[in-house]
């Protein structure tokens, strides 16, 4: 059995380059926490219906991170990086949802509750 500190202690946050040709280079993405897998879910929850605007952008937004693991944007990001483009979004959310187990009927349950 594990103990407190070797869960605590796990590295068990993944992460994976992608390159984004469409931004000249490349960014990381990785596993969400549990905390920010709790805001992504409430992000896209508004008054207890879906709200769906900006849902690439804002899971863009909970997974890009720098080399150490960090979070590279935040919150008030979402906006400016909806803006960019599609192309490159898509990108990173693919890999966004397989590392974070997001597939097509996670994101549905998310939208139904």
């Amino acid at each position: 059995m594990l103990s407190r500190d070797q869960i605590l202690g796990a590295d068990d946050l993944r992460r994976e380059r992608v390159d984004v040709p469409e931004w000249g280079g490349h960014v990381f993405v990785g596993m969400m926490t549990g905390t920010a897998r709790d805001a992504f879910e409430a992000s896209i929850v508004k008054d207890g219906k879906p709200e769906l605007s900006n849902m690439r952008a804002k899971l863009a937004v909970a997974c890009m991170v720098d080399e150490a693991g960090r979070p590279i944007f935040g919150p008030g990001d979402v906006a400016a990086l909806a803006a960019k483009s599609a192309a490159a979004l898509d990108r990173v959310v693919k890999v966004a949802q397989l590392l974070n187990r997001l597939g097509d009927a996670e994101l549905e349950e998310m939208r139904g509750n």
